[in-house]
């Protein structure tokens, strides 16, 4: 007989394994009482911060580089500051004529374990678990941009997740309209505190991720934390 773990289960013990990466995660309790020192730790809802913005939380379906589906809940995360130093670009974008389309914001640790392993430990285009992500520490942003009248994505120069040299932010484009689009991304962004990673032109880590910690916090958890109602 066929048994089926579910994946949130193994996503669960893989996260536990801290032995096997020498890593270990905040866990919900530890982050409800961090918030009591350092409020600005709190991890945002990003569309109720930014109403304005939109979401296509990929690994919220099948239709990523996976192949199955990560998280439960669309839902997009990030810290307080993280979340502010965006509303910002929002409003820079907005000026333009653009707006900002979220693909990914803070990540469980165990989803950064999963993305590993399914890499077979290329750590080019996904995290090594032994440190973890930025996307863990609620301080990265995977994202594009959207024409406000259209609500169509601006021409990038590949599509989101693909992991080929040509989505290097320093590779070369030919098509002047692309080339434009992709600067204009990262000039806001990094004017507003981000830097574009090395080899993702929709990734984009805030500046002060040193100052959070990686965590392992399911979306699910997050409303009762945000409210203060504790599982």
């Amino acid at each position: 007989m066929k048994i089926i773990i579910p994946a949130i289960l193994v996503f669960s013990s893989l996260a536990q394994a801290q032995n096997k990466f020498g890593l270990r995660p905040m866990e919900l309790k530890e982050y409800q009482s961090s918030l009591k020192a350092r409020p600005e730790k709190e991890l945002v809802d990003l569309q109720s911060a930014i109403p304005s913005i939109v979401l296509d939380i990929r690994y919220a379906t099948i239709h990523n580089f996976t192949g199955t589906k990560i998280y439960n809940l669309a839902k997009a995360y990030a810290r307080q500051p993280v979340a502010r130093a965006l509303q910002q670009a929002q409003q820079d974008f907005n000026k333009l004529g653009y707006g900002i389309k979220i693909y990914d914001a803070y990540r469980p640790y165990s989803a950064t374990v999963k993305f590993y392993e399914v890499m077979k430990g290329d750590t080019t285009y996904v995290a090594s678990p032994y440190k973890g992500s930025k996307h863990n520490r609620g301080c990265a942003l995977d994202l594009t941009l959207i024409d406000l009248k259209t609500k169509k994505e601006l021409k990038m120069p590949t599509a989101y997740d693909s992991p080929v040299k040509e989505s290097w932010p320093t590779a070369p484009v030919a098509d002047p309209e692309v080339r434009k689009n992709r600067e204009t991304l990262i000039s806001i962004m990094e004017k507003n505190g981000f830097r574009v990673y090395d080899t993702e032109w929709w990734h984009f880590d805030f500046l002060g991720w040193k100052n959070y910690e990686v965590m392992n916090i399911d979306f699910e958890e997050l409303q009762p934390a945000k409210s203060g109602n504790k599982k």
